[in-house]
Protein backbone atom coordinates (compact mmCIF):
# COMPACT_ATOMS: atom_id res chain seq x y z
CA UNK A 1 0.00 0.00 0.00
CA UNK A 2 1.56 3.44 -0.72
CA UNK A 3 0.94 6.71 1.00
CA UNK A 4 0.29 9.29 -1.39
CA UNK A 5 2.00 12.56 0.21
CA UNK A 6 -0.02 15.57 -1.82
CA UNK A 7 1.72 19.19 -1.70
CA UNK A 8 -0.26 21.82 -2.00
CA UNK A 9 1.48 24.86 -0.34
CA UNK A 10 2.49 26.78 -3.21
CA UNK A 11 1.37 30.46 -4.70
CA UNK A 12 1.37 29.56 -7.99
CA UNK A 13 2.15 33.17 -9.58
CA UNK A 14 3.24 32.17 -13.04
CA UNK A 15 -0.96 31.89 -13.56
CA UNK A 16 -1.70 35.13 -12.23
CA UNK A 17 -4.84 36.62 -11.97
CA UNK A 18 -6.49 33.30 -11.98
CA UNK A 19 -3.91 32.04 -9.71
CA UNK A 20 -3.02 34.23 -6.43
CA UNK A 21 -1.43 34.05 -3.52
CA UNK A 22 -5.19 33.50 -1.74
CA UNK A 23 -6.15 31.13 -3.99
CA UNK A 24 -3.30 29.78 -5.80
CA UNK A 25 -3.90 27.18 -9.21
CA UNK A 26 -3.72 23.86 -7.43
CA UNK A 27 -7.38 24.42 -5.86
CA UNK A 28 -8.69 26.24 -9.58
CA UNK A 29 -10.31 24.39 -12.14
CA UNK A 30 -7.56 25.33 -14.67
CA UNK A 31 -8.67 22.06 -16.87
CA UNK A 32 -12.24 20.54 -16.29
CA UNK A 33 -14.71 20.72 -13.56
CA UNK A 34 -12.37 19.68 -10.84
CA UNK A 35 -9.41 21.77 -9.29
CA UNK A 36 -6.00 20.32 -9.97
CA UNK A 37 -6.20 19.13 -6.22
CA UNK A 38 -9.08 17.31 -6.31
CA UNK A 39 -7.68 15.75 -9.50
CA UNK A 40 -4.47 14.63 -8.00
CA UNK A 41 -6.22 13.06 -5.01
CA UNK A 42 -8.41 11.43 -7.15
CA UNK A 43 -5.81 9.81 -8.95
CA UNK A 44 -4.20 9.05 -6.11
CA UNK A 45 -7.52 6.85 -4.49
CA UNK A 46 -7.99 3.56 -4.25
CA UNK A 47 -6.85 0.29 -4.81
CA UNK A 48 -3.19 0.02 -3.84
CA UNK A 49 -3.49 3.17 -2.11
CA UNK A 50 -3.99 4.56 1.35
CA UNK A 51 -6.04 7.45 2.03
CA UNK A 52 -3.67 10.60 1.39
CA UNK A 53 -1.70 12.48 3.87
CA UNK A 54 -1.98 16.37 2.81
CA UNK A 55 1.11 19.04 3.76
CA UNK A 56 -0.26 22.90 3.08
CA UNK A 57 -0.09 26.14 3.92
CA UNK A 58 -2.72 27.42 6.72
CA UNK A 59 -4.63 29.44 4.71
CA UNK A 60 -6.08 26.54 2.72
CA UNK A 61 -6.05 24.00 5.49
CA UNK A 62 -10.11 24.37 5.34
CA UNK A 63 -10.04 24.61 1.95
CA UNK A 64 -8.36 20.98 1.15
CA UNK A 65 -10.54 19.58 3.90
CA UNK A 66 -13.66 20.90 1.30
CA UNK A 67 -12.64 20.30 -1.36
CA UNK A 68 -11.23 16.57 -0.06
CA UNK A 69 -15.06 15.84 0.98
CA UNK A 70 -16.39 16.91 -2.40
CA UNK A 71 -14.46 13.45 -3.27
CA UNK A 72 -15.44 11.39 -0.33
CA UNK A 73 -11.99 11.33 0.45
CA UNK A 74 -10.92 11.37 3.67
CA UNK A 75 -7.33 11.89 4.88
CA UNK A 76 -5.02 10.24 6.86
CA UNK A 77 -3.90 13.96 7.90
CA UNK A 78 -3.66 16.93 7.09
CA UNK A 79 -0.11 18.82 8.41
CA UNK A 80 0.26 22.73 8.42
CA UNK A 81 3.70 24.39 7.49
CA UNK A 82 3.66 27.57 8.73
CA UNK A 83 5.69 29.06 6.28
CA UNK A 84 6.80 27.77 3.14
CA UNK A 85 10.39 26.18 2.82
CA UNK A 86 10.27 24.80 -0.63
CA UNK A 87 9.57 20.76 -1.11
CA UNK A 88 12.40 19.17 0.36
CA UNK A 89 11.09 20.35 4.00
CA UNK A 90 7.50 19.35 3.21
CA UNK A 91 8.13 16.10 1.55
CA UNK A 92 10.16 15.71 4.84
CA UNK A 93 7.80 16.49 7.16
CA UNK A 94 4.77 13.80 5.34
CA UNK A 95 7.84 11.17 5.17
CA UNK A 96 8.83 11.17 8.96
CA UNK A 97 4.76 10.83 10.15
CA UNK A 98 4.29 8.01 7.79
CA UNK A 99 8.06 6.62 9.57
CA UNK A 100 6.45 6.38 12.55
CA UNK A 101 4.16 4.35 12.00
CA UNK A 102 5.46 1.86 9.25
CA UNK A 103 9.40 2.42 8.40
CA UNK A 104 9.42 0.29 5.26
CA UNK A 105 5.83 1.86 4.42
CA UNK A 106 5.71 3.42 -0.08
CA UNK A 107 4.99 6.84 -0.02
CA UNK A 108 4.26 8.63 -3.52
CA UNK A 109 5.69 12.59 -2.69
CA UNK A 110 3.78 14.25 -5.93
CA UNK A 111 2.93 17.91 -6.66
CA UNK A 112 -0.80 18.71 -6.79
CA UNK A 113 -0.57 21.13 -9.95
CA UNK A 114 -0.08 18.85 -12.62
CA UNK A 115 -2.75 17.67 -15.49
CA UNK A 116 -2.36 14.28 -16.38
CA UNK A 117 -4.90 13.53 -18.98
CA UNK A 118 -5.40 9.43 -18.21
CA UNK A 119 -4.70 8.66 -14.29
CA UNK A 120 -5.04 4.95 -15.20
CA UNK A 121 -2.34 5.30 -16.78
CA UNK A 122 -0.16 6.92 -14.69
CA UNK A 123 -0.94 4.90 -11.80
CA UNK A 124 0.03 1.94 -13.82
CA UNK A 125 3.56 3.90 -14.12
CA UNK A 126 3.64 3.91 -10.08
CA UNK A 127 2.58 0.70 -9.70
CA UNK A 128 5.75 -0.51 -12.01
CA UNK A 129 7.82 1.00 -9.68
CA UNK A 130 6.95 -0.25 -6.78
CA UNK A 131 9.56 -3.56 -6.54
CA UNK A 132 12.46 -0.80 -7.37
CA UNK A 133 10.98 1.13 -4.12
CA UNK A 134 10.78 -1.41 -1.91
CA UNK A 135 14.18 -2.47 -3.17
CA UNK A 136 15.35 0.64 -1.96
CA UNK A 137 15.21 2.60 -4.97
CA UNK A 138 13.91 6.17 -5.09
CA UNK A 139 11.93 5.94 -7.88
CA UNK A 140 11.01 9.41 -10.31
CA UNK A 141 8.93 9.20 -13.42
CA UNK A 142 9.95 10.76 -16.28
CA UNK A 143 7.62 12.19 -18.98
CA UNK A 144 8.17 11.19 -22.84
CA UNK A 145 8.51 14.74 -24.29
CA UNK A 146 6.54 16.26 -26.94
CA UNK A 147 8.60 18.87 -27.74
CA UNK A 148 12.25 20.65 -26.94
CA UNK A 149 10.59 22.72 -23.95
CA UNK A 150 13.20 25.09 -21.67
CA UNK A 151 10.53 25.25 -19.14
CA UNK A 152 10.68 21.66 -17.62
CA UNK A 153 13.52 19.99 -16.08
CA UNK A 154 14.79 16.72 -17.71
CA UNK A 155 16.31 13.40 -16.67
CA UNK A 156 19.02 11.13 -18.67
CA UNK A 157 18.05 7.59 -18.05
CA UNK A 158 20.95 4.65 -18.21
CA UNK A 159 20.11 0.78 -18.09
CA UNK A 160 17.32 -1.09 -16.80
CA UNK A 161 17.17 -2.39 -13.11
CA UNK A 162 13.65 -3.98 -13.09
CA UNK A 163 11.01 -4.40 -15.38
CA UNK A 164 10.16 -0.89 -16.66
CA UNK A 165 12.64 0.62 -14.38
CA UNK A 166 16.35 1.98 -15.68
CA UNK A 167 18.77 3.68 -13.71
CA UNK A 168 19.09 7.55 -13.76
CA UNK A 169 21.97 8.89 -14.70
CA UNK A 170 21.40 12.66 -13.99
CA UNK A 171 19.28 15.21 -13.64
CA UNK A 172 19.16 18.25 -15.86
CA UNK A 173 18.43 21.59 -15.07
CA UNK A 174 16.28 23.62 -17.51
CA UNK A 175 17.81 23.83 -20.80
CA UNK A 176 18.71 27.38 -22.62
CA UNK A 177 17.19 26.85 -26.50
CA UNK A 178 20.46 26.03 -27.89
CA UNK A 179 21.00 23.00 -25.73
CA UNK A 180 17.69 21.72 -25.38
CA UNK A 181 17.22 20.06 -28.94
CA UNK A 182 19.92 17.71 -28.13
CA UNK A 183 17.93 16.39 -25.67
CA UNK A 184 14.68 16.13 -27.31
CA UNK A 185 16.35 14.12 -29.69
CA UNK A 186 18.15 11.94 -27.44
CA UNK A 187 15.12 9.01 -26.61
CA UNK A 188 16.49 8.74 -23.45
CA UNK A 189 15.79 11.91 -21.70
CA UNK A 190 12.45 12.54 -20.55
CA UNK A 191 11.12 15.31 -18.88
CA UNK A 192 11.06 15.80 -14.98
CA UNK A 193 7.66 15.33 -13.48
CA UNK A 194 8.70 16.02 -9.77
CA UNK A 195 6.93 13.10 -8.50
CA UNK A 196 9.18 10.61 -6.40
CA UNK A 197 7.97 6.85 -4.90
CA UNK A 198 10.25 5.15 -2.27
CA UNK A 199 10.67 3.87 1.56
CA UNK A 200 9.76 6.06 3.97
CA UNK A 201 12.84 4.75 5.77
CA UNK A 202 14.81 5.33 2.45
CA UNK A 203 14.05 8.71 1.90
CA UNK A 204 15.08 9.90 5.36
CA UNK A 205 18.63 7.84 5.40
CA UNK A 206 18.89 10.02 1.94
CA UNK A 207 18.36 13.24 4.41
CA UNK A 208 20.35 12.52 7.03
CA UNK A 209 23.39 11.65 4.20
CA UNK A 210 22.76 14.51 2.18
CA UNK A 211 20.23 17.34 4.18
CA UNK A 212 21.37 16.41 8.17
CA UNK A 213 20.47 19.62 8.98
CA UNK A 214 17.28 19.86 7.33
CA UNK A 215 15.97 16.56 8.73
CA UNK A 216 17.53 17.19 12.30
CA UNK A 217 15.27 20.59 12.45
CA UNK A 218 12.22 19.47 10.79
CA UNK A 219 12.06 16.51 12.90
CA UNK A 220 12.17 18.74 16.14
CA UNK A 221 9.35 20.65 14.81
CA UNK A 222 7.21 17.95 13.92
CA UNK A 223 8.21 16.42 17.58
CA UNK A 224 6.48 19.78 19.10
CA UNK A 225 3.59 19.70 16.59
CA UNK A 226 0.01 20.38 18.42
CA UNK A 227 -3.39 18.85 16.96
CA UNK A 228 -5.55 22.04 15.80
CA UNK A 229 -9.03 20.19 14.66
CA UNK A 230 -8.55 17.87 12.10
CA UNK A 231 -5.12 19.39 11.62
CA UNK A 232 -1.17 19.00 12.91
CA UNK A 233 0.01 22.42 12.99
CA UNK A 234 4.03 22.21 12.49
CA UNK A 235 5.81 24.42 15.79
CA UNK A 236 6.35 27.74 14.18
CA UNK A 237 9.21 28.89 15.78
CA UNK A 238 11.17 25.84 15.45
CA UNK A 239 10.44 25.57 11.68
CA UNK A 240 11.17 29.24 11.01
CA UNK A 241 15.23 27.90 11.31
CA UNK A 242 14.56 24.97 9.00
CA UNK A 243 16.57 26.14 5.07
CA UNK A 244 14.31 26.66 2.07
CA UNK A 245 15.17 23.75 -0.39
CA UNK A 246 13.88 22.13 -3.07
CA UNK A 247 13.88 18.27 -2.76
CA UNK A 248 15.76 17.87 -6.16
CA UNK A 249 18.66 20.49 -4.83
CA UNK A 250 18.83 18.55 -1.70
CA UNK A 251 18.43 15.23 -2.07
CA UNK A 252 17.79 13.78 -6.08
CA UNK A 253 20.96 14.95 -7.33
CA UNK A 254 22.82 13.84 -5.10
CA UNK A 255 21.53 10.16 -4.42
CA UNK A 256 22.84 7.07 -6.34
CA UNK A 257 19.83 5.33 -5.60
CA UNK A 258 17.09 6.77 -8.05
CA UNK A 259 15.47 5.09 -10.80
CA UNK A 260 13.34 6.35 -13.68
CA UNK A 261 10.08 5.11 -14.84
CA UNK A 262 9.14 6.13 -18.14
CA UNK A 263 5.32 7.73 -18.47
CA UNK A 264 4.19 8.18 -22.40
CA UNK A 265 0.61 9.35 -21.65
CA UNK A 266 -0.42 13.40 -21.74
CA UNK A 267 1.25 15.28 -18.72
CA UNK A 268 1.71 19.02 -17.65
CA UNK A 269 2.75 20.66 -14.64
CA UNK A 270 0.76 24.00 -16.27
CA UNK A 271 3.55 25.89 -15.64
CA UNK A 272 2.81 28.73 -17.58
CA UNK A 273 0.13 29.99 -19.96
CA UNK A 274 1.32 28.74 -22.84
CA UNK A 275 1.01 25.05 -21.01
CA UNK A 276 -2.67 26.23 -20.16
CA UNK A 277 -2.93 26.57 -23.46
CA UNK A 278 -1.69 23.38 -25.04
CA UNK A 279 -3.58 21.51 -22.68
CA UNK A 280 -6.92 23.47 -23.84
CA UNK A 281 -9.23 22.27 -27.03
CA UNK A 282 -8.88 24.52 -29.98
CA UNK A 283 -10.81 25.80 -32.86
CA UNK A 284 -9.83 25.19 -35.82
CA UNK A 285 -7.72 28.06 -35.44
CA UNK A 286 -5.70 27.28 -32.85
CA UNK A 287 -7.30 29.50 -30.75
CA UNK A 288 -8.12 28.15 -27.31
CA UNK A 289 -11.25 29.79 -25.62
CA UNK A 290 -13.34 29.59 -22.14
CA UNK A 291 -15.71 31.26 -20.98
CA UNK A 292 -17.21 34.21 -21.78
CA UNK A 293 -14.90 34.79 -25.18
CA UNK A 294 -15.31 35.31 -28.46
CA UNK A 295 -12.38 35.55 -31.48
CA UNK A 296 -12.50 36.91 -34.69
CA UNK A 297 -8.91 36.18 -37.31
CA UNK A 298 -7.49 35.45 -34.35
CA UNK A 299 -4.88 32.47 -34.26
CA UNK A 300 -3.25 30.36 -31.71
CA UNK A 301 -4.93 32.24 -29.00
CA UNK A 302 -5.87 31.83 -25.42
CA UNK A 303 -8.76 33.62 -24.68
CA UNK A 304 -9.88 33.06 -20.54
CA UNK A 305 -12.88 35.10 -18.79
CA UNK A 306 -13.56 34.03 -15.72
CA UNK A 307 -16.53 36.46 -14.66
CA UNK A 308 -20.12 35.88 -16.32
CA UNK A 309 -19.90 39.70 -16.18
CA UNK A 310 -16.94 40.11 -18.31
CA UNK A 311 -17.31 39.61 -22.12
CA UNK A 312 -13.83 39.00 -23.66
CA UNK A 313 -13.42 39.67 -27.61
CA UNK A 314 -10.05 39.16 -29.17
CA UNK A 315 -9.65 40.61 -32.86
CA UNK A 316 -6.94 39.95 -34.90
CA UNK A 317 -4.65 38.29 -31.97
CA UNK A 318 -1.65 35.82 -32.89
CA UNK A 319 0.41 33.91 -30.04
CA UNK A 320 -1.68 36.03 -27.61
CA UNK A 321 -2.77 34.77 -23.77
CA UNK A 322 -5.57 36.84 -22.65
CA UNK A 323 -7.27 36.37 -19.02
CA UNK A 324 -9.77 38.66 -17.96
CA UNK A 325 -10.79 38.31 -14.49
CA UNK A 326 -13.26 40.78 -13.03
CA UNK A 327 -10.54 42.93 -10.99
CA UNK A 328 -7.31 42.40 -13.08
CA UNK A 329 -6.70 41.96 -17.01
CA UNK A 330 -3.45 39.80 -18.34
CA UNK A 331 -2.18 40.22 -21.81
CA UNK A 332 1.12 38.61 -23.25
CA UNK A 333 2.75 37.40 -26.02
CA UNK A 334 2.32 33.44 -25.24
CA UNK A 335 5.64 32.99 -25.50
CA UNK A 336 6.38 35.84 -22.81
CA UNK A 337 3.50 33.92 -20.16
CA UNK A 338 6.62 32.38 -18.31
CA UNK A 339 7.45 36.39 -17.16
CA UNK A 340 4.28 36.28 -15.81
CA UNK A 341 5.71 36.12 -12.23
CA UNK A 342 7.96 39.13 -12.74
CA UNK A 343 4.85 41.01 -13.36
CA UNK A 344 3.17 39.46 -9.83
CA UNK A 345 6.50 40.81 -8.08
CA UNK A 346 6.28 44.41 -9.77
CA UNK A 347 2.57 44.88 -8.48
CA UNK A 348 3.54 43.59 -5.51
CA UNK A 349 6.18 46.04 -4.89
CA UNK A 350 3.58 48.48 -5.62
CA UNK A 351 1.18 47.11 -2.63
CA UNK A 352 -1.43 46.59 -5.40
CA UNK A 353 -4.13 44.30 -3.87
CA UNK A 354 -4.82 42.12 -6.53
CA UNK A 355 -1.16 40.99 -7.24
CA UNK A 356 -2.14 38.83 -4.21
CA UNK A 357 -6.03 38.83 -3.67
CA UNK A 358 -8.65 37.33 -5.48
CA UNK A 359 -12.08 39.43 -5.02
CA UNK A 360 -13.45 36.15 -3.60
CA UNK A 361 -12.60 35.18 -0.11
CA UNK A 362 -12.72 31.49 0.57
CA UNK A 363 -13.38 30.95 4.48
CA UNK A 364 -14.42 27.75 6.57
CA UNK A 365 -18.21 28.76 6.15
CA UNK A 366 -18.30 29.46 2.46
CA UNK A 367 -17.09 32.45 0.90
CA UNK A 368 -17.58 36.31 0.27
CA UNK A 369 -16.97 38.72 -2.60
CA UNK A 370 -16.62 42.29 -2.43
CA UNK A 371 -18.63 43.91 -4.57
CA UNK A 372 -17.81 47.54 -4.21
CA UNK A 373 -15.49 49.16 -2.01
CA UNK A 374 -14.88 52.90 -0.95
CA UNK A 375 -13.62 55.10 1.90
CA UNK A 376 -17.38 54.99 3.71
CA UNK A 377 -18.90 51.95 2.37
CA UNK A 378 -17.97 48.06 1.44
CA UNK A 379 -20.63 46.07 -0.07
CA UNK A 380 -20.17 41.92 0.08
CA UNK A 381 -22.13 39.11 -1.19
CA UNK A 382 -22.22 36.50 1.41
CA UNK A 383 -22.63 32.84 0.61
CA UNK A 384 -22.72 30.54 3.59
CA UNK A 385 -22.80 26.76 3.02
CA UNK A 386 -25.59 24.57 5.11
CA UNK A 387 -24.05 23.84 8.08
CA UNK A 388 -21.66 26.76 7.83
CA UNK A 389 -21.34 28.98 11.38
CA UNK A 390 -19.45 32.24 11.27
CA UNK A 391 -17.61 33.16 14.15
CA UNK A 392 -19.14 35.36 17.39
CA UNK A 393 -17.72 39.24 17.04
CA UNK A 394 -17.55 42.25 16.88
CA UNK A 395 -16.58 45.41 15.11
CA UNK A 396 -14.75 48.59 16.08
CA UNK A 397 -14.91 50.54 13.43
CA UNK A 398 -18.04 49.64 11.14
CA UNK A 399 -21.62 48.52 11.16
CA UNK A 400 -23.63 46.35 9.25
CA UNK A 401 -26.70 46.00 7.11
CA UNK A 402 -27.41 42.23 6.31
CA UNK A 403 -29.96 41.35 3.39
CA UNK A 404 -31.32 38.05 2.69
CA UNK A 405 -31.90 37.01 -0.48
CA UNK A 406 -31.88 32.75 -0.57
CA UNK A 407 -32.39 30.41 1.98
CA UNK A 408 -32.52 30.90 6.07
CA UNK A 409 -30.36 32.61 8.45
CA UNK A 410 -30.29 32.67 12.15
CA UNK A 411 -29.32 35.68 13.76
CA UNK A 412 -27.64 36.09 16.90
CA UNK A 413 -27.39 39.44 18.01
CA UNK A 414 -26.45 40.90 21.76
CA UNK A 415 -27.71 37.53 22.55
CA UNK A 416 -30.65 37.57 21.09
CA UNK A 417 -31.66 34.59 18.52
CA UNK A 418 -33.91 35.15 15.38
CA UNK A 419 -34.34 33.39 12.25
CA UNK A 420 -34.47 35.51 8.73
CA UNK A 421 -35.59 34.56 5.52
CA UNK A 422 -35.79 36.00 1.87
CA UNK A 423 -35.97 39.74 1.50
CA UNK A 424 -35.79 40.37 5.72
CA UNK A 425 -32.79 42.35 6.74
CA UNK A 426 -31.00 43.10 9.95
CA UNK A 427 -28.79 46.01 11.20
CA UNK A 428 -25.30 44.89 13.21
CA UNK A 429 -24.76 48.05 15.38
CA UNK A 430 -21.19 48.96 15.83
CA UNK A 431 -19.93 47.33 18.62
CA UNK A 432 -22.50 44.47 18.77
CA UNK A 433 -21.82 41.36 19.43
CA UNK A 434 -23.25 39.29 16.33
CA UNK A 435 -23.24 36.29 14.51
CA UNK A 436 -24.72 34.42 11.50
CA UNK A 437 -25.71 30.83 10.96
CA UNK A 438 -27.10 28.48 8.20
CA UNK A 439 -29.58 26.02 9.88
CA UNK A 440 -30.72 24.72 6.30
CA UNK A 441 -30.06 22.43 3.45
CA UNK A 442 -29.85 25.07 1.19
CA UNK A 443 -27.21 27.76 0.22
CA UNK A 444 -27.89 31.21 2.42
CA UNK A 445 -27.20 34.30 0.44
CA UNK A 446 -26.67 37.88 1.23
CA UNK A 447 -26.15 41.36 0.77
CA UNK A 448 -23.60 42.71 3.23
CA UNK A 449 -23.61 46.28 3.51
CA UNK A 450 -20.89 47.89 5.50
CA UNK A 451 -20.84 51.55 6.51
CA UNK A 452 -18.09 53.33 8.88
CA UNK A 453 -14.09 54.25 8.81
CA UNK A 454 -12.56 51.22 8.23
CA UNK A 455 -13.43 47.64 6.28
CA UNK A 456 -9.88 45.52 6.75
CA UNK A 457 -10.85 41.82 8.13
CA UNK A 458 -8.43 42.50 10.82
CA UNK A 459 -11.41 44.62 12.62
CA UNK A 460 -12.76 41.36 13.83
CA UNK A 461 -12.71 40.77 17.64
CA UNK A 462 -13.63 36.45 17.94
CA UNK A 463 -15.64 35.73 21.06
CA UNK A 464 -16.43 31.87 19.57
CA UNK A 465 -15.29 30.29 17.03
CA UNK A 466 -16.44 26.37 15.21
CA UNK A 467 -13.27 26.67 13.08
CA UNK A 468 -10.75 27.36 16.05
CA UNK A 469 -9.37 30.39 14.46
CA UNK A 470 -7.38 33.12 15.77
CA UNK A 471 -8.65 35.88 17.83
CA UNK A 472 -8.61 39.11 16.51
CA UNK A 473 -7.91 37.69 13.09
Amino acid sequence: MITPILLCGGSGTRLWPLSRKSYPKQFTSMIGSESLFQSCARRFFGAGFQPPLVVTADDFRFIVNEQLDDLGILPSGVTIEPTGKDTAPAALLGALQVLRKNPRGLILLTPCDHAIADPKMFRKAVLNGVPAAQDGQIVTFGIQPTRPETGYGWLLAGEETHPNVQKLVHFVEKPNANTVQALYDNKQCWWNSGVFLCRADVLVSAYKTFAPDVLETVQSAIDAATPDLDFTRIDPDIWERVNAISIDYAIMEKAQNVSVVRFDGAWSDLGSWESVWQETPKDKNGNGLSGSTTALECENTLLRSESDQVELVGIGLKNVVAIAMRDAVMVADISDSQNVKTAVKTLQAQNIPQSTQLPVDHRPWGWFETLTLSDRFQVKQIHVKSGGILSLQSHAHRAEHWVIVEGTAKVTLDGKVQLLSENQSIYVPLGAKHRLENPGNAELVLIEIQTGSYFGEDDIVRYEDKYARMVNA
